[in-house]
């Protein structure tokens, strides 16, 4: 496992933590990422999955210097969406520990999860693009449009609104939001009970529920 993620166990909740500064998005930590997460289906039986970050950020996005500095870039942002779409599909109950900043692509994969909990009293979940004259990839926007009220979405869209822990709690999303010290654990709280519910069913009904993102990110749809 890579350095840029850990993974741990609390019986059957797993616990994925992003824990590289600001938790950006690139080649080494997408390939992380998916690497945890084959690791959590090739292990089979009851499971339930939190991902969380550390310090001050859950994930502030893309690394945008190294997008669009002299690294080879090729094929990663297929890869960041297909990213996505295995958490909007994933085979068991995901639930997001939002432990501080949650930006662009780091407040997409929150909100690709099953339910949120964020921290109460510090960090903010921004969709920021309009601010950075970056519009948003369509599989981008199907994401974020599969889990979060529209009128909702086109504030945060269209102002890059920042969303504190009772205002996105507000906004519907967030489904809970709890004191620093206790996001991680209420969210394995919340997981745990649902560690147990049929694979194939919770698939079947998220591939219902959101099949056109899960398409959009490049999944490959029944």
């Amino acid at each position: 496992m890579s350095s840029l993620v850990r993974l741990e166990r609390d019986g059957e909740v797993w616990i994925l933590r992003m824990d590289h500064g600001e938790n950006r998005f690139n080649h080494a930590s997408v390939a992380a990422l998916h690497e945890a997460l084959d690791t959590i289906e090739a292990a089979g039986g009851p499971a339930a999955v939190v991902t969380t970050g550390s310090g001050k950020f859950y994930s502030n996005g893309l690394d945008l210097d190294w997008l669009f500095g002299d690294s080879d870039t090729t094929g990663f942002m297929p890869e960041f969406y297909r990213l996505l779409g295995r958490v909007l599909a994933f085979p068991a109950y995901v639930v997001a520990a939002v432990n501080g900043h949650a930006f662009a692509g780091g407040a997409m994969l929150a909100s690709a999860h099953d339910a949120v909990v964020m921290r109460a009293d510090r960090g903010y979940w921004c969709v920021p693009e309009v601010d950075l004259g970056l519009a948003l990839a369509g599989p981008l926007y199907e994401v974020l449009a599969a889990r979060i009220d529209r009128r909702t979405l086109a504030e945060a869209m269209i102002t890059g609104r920042r969303y504190a822990g009772e205002d996105a709690l507000r906004a519907g999303i967030a489904t809970e939001i709890a004191p620093a010290d206790e996001v991680v654990a209420r969210a394995v709280e919340m997981a745990r009970p649902r560690a147990r519910l049929d694979r194939n069913v919770v698939v079947a009904h998220k591939r219902l529920l959101f099949g056109t993102a899960i398409a959009a990110c490049g999944l490959p749809t029944p």
